[in-house]
């Protein structure tokens, strides 16, 4: 709706509970069913190539010195020893690290031991923040990870953010990874309890992660 919203009416109370970021990074979509607008067709109607074992991709073409150079390249330093006889990539996320400005960093285990409904973490209303999230990959690449997340506030749907982590080759060590920064929402209709859906899926429509939390955005720490 365009102009201005009324005091008090839902189109208000969705505005001032808004968190905002930079949109460079992330994206803001109304709807599940993604375009690609240059091609005009439907993420939905992408059909993923055959998935093989990462030493057996590795093993192609290997007499070709420009492709195993750009497949060293763009695989960086892999661990042999890491890599199992498998062909699905395994994903597994350590930690979800809230780092606001001026305040300690709040670290949360994944998956959460809390249920959906209890509270996992607190903001203080205005304070900007990043999000950190520490995760595995074992076995195979897994390509076009995306970090997918709802908000609402008393039913109503606040905020949908999609972003692009990357793909991420097997390594021994962990990557840890952060999103741009945030800003939270402000004011007294801002305040209060929110309910978030996150998840994190790859090109080949794997979930490797799906959790529901709650938090609150509080007038101080």
């Amino acid at each position: 709706m365009n102009g201005s919203s009324e005091p008090g009416s839902s189109e208000s109370f969705r505005h001032s509970s808004r968190f905002t970021r930079q949109l460079s990074a992330v994206t803001l979509y109304e709807t599940d069913d993604e375009v690609d607008e240059g091609q005009g067709i439907s993420i939905s109607d992408y059909v993923p190539g055959p998935l093989m074992p990462l030493k057996e991709q590795l093993e192609l073409d290997k007499e070709d010195e420009s492709l195993r150079r750009w497949k060293e390249q763009l695989l960086g330093c892999i661990d042999y020893n890491f890599i199992e006889e498998k062909m699905e990539p395994e994903v597994t996320f350590l930690y979800l690290v809230i780092v606001p400005h001026g305040h300690q960093e709040i670290s949360l285990s994944l998956p959460l031991q809390k249920s959906a409904s209890d509270i996992a973490f607190t903001l203080k209303e205005g304070c900007k923040y990043s999000l950190k999230f520490t995760f595995m990959v074992r076995n195979n690449i897994v390509s076009g990870l995306v970090y997918e997340s709802r908000v609402w506030k008393s039913g109503l749907p606040v905020d949908q953010t999609h972003c692009m982590l990357g793909t991420f080759s097997p390594q021994r060590e962990p990557y840890v990874h952060v999103l741009e920064e945030e800003t939270a929402p402000s004011g007294a209709l801002a305040r209060g309890s929110y309910t978030a859906k996150t998840k994190f899926v790859d090109d080949d429509r794997r979930c490797h992660l799906e959790v529901s939390y709650s938090f609150e955005i509080k007038k101080d720490w």
